[in-house]
């Protein structure tokens, strides 16, 4: 139950009280906000009272009249507008006109209520600018957590970047160096080293334009049949060589129909990340093992790998953005950290999800679930094209 204070600020006692008594107890339900409203009424005569109020707590609606003695309704309002803090504003006169509510509304005002009025129009007026007022927070609350969110971002983004370029700029420094220049199996080694790192930068970049299209839902989806077994089949091939050069064994296990109605690219980028991280987190002629599989509404993908494995406090937090598992076993390798969290969220767009079963120093098995019709989450609409993480 939200709680919002509300200032009635009228030179009639009557007034007041009768408002208090239509407030007392009035709860105004809102199940499309999954919340409710009830009131804390203060009162207040005149405009300087409610001058002196607001200054020690501020209230989140004010019922302002128009005609008070000392500082008018309207003054009031120009005053709290121009200098004062956020206060939804309901105008209540006996001397109801158009010109005195369009005045009273290009001065800040949100609503009018003319005297007399019943409680339930009160009512109606009480929760409109609740109504209001909440959405308003929600809005504000919202918009803290992006400018966050993009603070995170770039600081993160910088801080992955940082330690790549100044390896780069470590080894030509160390090339400019004519002993270092001419010993060819030094500036080989360097130069590998170098490129090496242009690769990780050039994944991250890559997996934040992936991640922002889907986050953005700027990412047109093109749906049509594709065939799971063939996708893993091209996923394995783009890891052979890495694979042979480290004696890991690659195996398809691909059993059923495998067709499902899906967008190409997405796929793609399912398997591609789950094999490349089998190989890569795996040890020297270990194994991996794709298992393809489902029944007629959900297909399955098993990614298993007889590699360094991940503790139980590793995996909780796996799928989320720039999570990467470092140890020293995993120091010398590169990632963007984000490769994991495109996976669920390009699993969830399918109408699925993904998963994780792992033991340290035995291995680990990523499964991914999709739905056959291709359906599920779809990407949120952009509101604000300057966040996209």
């Amino acid at each position: 139950m939200e709680r919002l204070q509300v200032l009635i600020v009228d030179d009639e006692p009557r007034m007041r009280a009768g408002i208090l008594r239509a407030l007392r107890g009035h709860v105004s339900a809102m199940p499309d906000l999954d919340d409710d409203v009830d009131y804390a009424v203060s009162e207040a005569e005149s405009g300087e009272a409610a001058l002196a109020q607001i200054a020690a707590a501020v209230p989140d609606i004010m019922l302002l009249d128009h005609k008070l003695p000392g500082i008018q309704g309207l003054e009031l309002l120009d005053q709290l507008t121009r200098e004062g803090p956020r206060i939804l504003t309901v105008m209540i006169t006996a001397y109801a006109s158009i010109e005195t509510a369009v005045t009273a509304t290009k001065r800040g005002a949100y609503d009018f209520l003319a005297k007399p009025f019943t409680p339930a129009e009160l009512g109606a007026t009480i929760d409109k600018a609740a109504r209001h007022v909440l959405l308003d927070r929600r809005a504000r609350k919202l918009a803290l957590e992006r400018r966050q969110a993009r603070f995170q971002l770039i600081s993160v983004v910088a801080h992955e970047l940082k330690s790549p370029l100044a390896a780069i700029e470590g080894y030509l420094q160390l090339l400019q160096d004519p002993a270092t220049g001419e010993n060819a199996e030094t500036r080989g080694h360097m130069l590998e080293r170098s490129l090496l790192r242009l690769q990780g930068m050039r994944k991250l970049i890559f997996d934040l334009l992936d991640l922002t299209r889907i986050e953005s839902g700027q990412k047109k989806r093109e749906l049509a049949p594709v065939d799971l077994g063939e996708l893993a089949t091209q996923a394995l091939a783009g890891v052979r060589t890495d694979a042979e050069r480290r004696g890991i064994t690659l195996r398809l296990v691909a059993t059923g129909d495998l067709v499902m109605h899906g967008d190409r690219g997405e796929l793609e980028i399912i398997l591609n990340n789950l094999v490349s991280n089998a190989v890569k987190y795996n040890r020297d002629d270990g194994e991996v093992e794709v298992t393809l599989g489902g029944d007629a509404q959900l297909l399955t993908i098993a990614v298993r790998d007889t590699g360094i494995g991940i503790s139980e406090e590793e995996q909780a937090k796996l799928f989320g953005e720039f999570s990467r598992i470092k140890n020293a076993q995993t120091r010398n390798i590169l990632g963007s950290g984000l490769g994991l969290s495109i996976v669920r969220r390009l699993a969830r767009l399918n109408g699925g999800d993904a998963g994780v079963t792992s033991a340290s120093g035995v291995g680990s098995t990523f499964t991914v679930t999709l739905a056959r019709s291709g359906g599920g989450e779809q990407p949120p609409v952009a509101v604000d094209a300057a966040l996209e993480p």
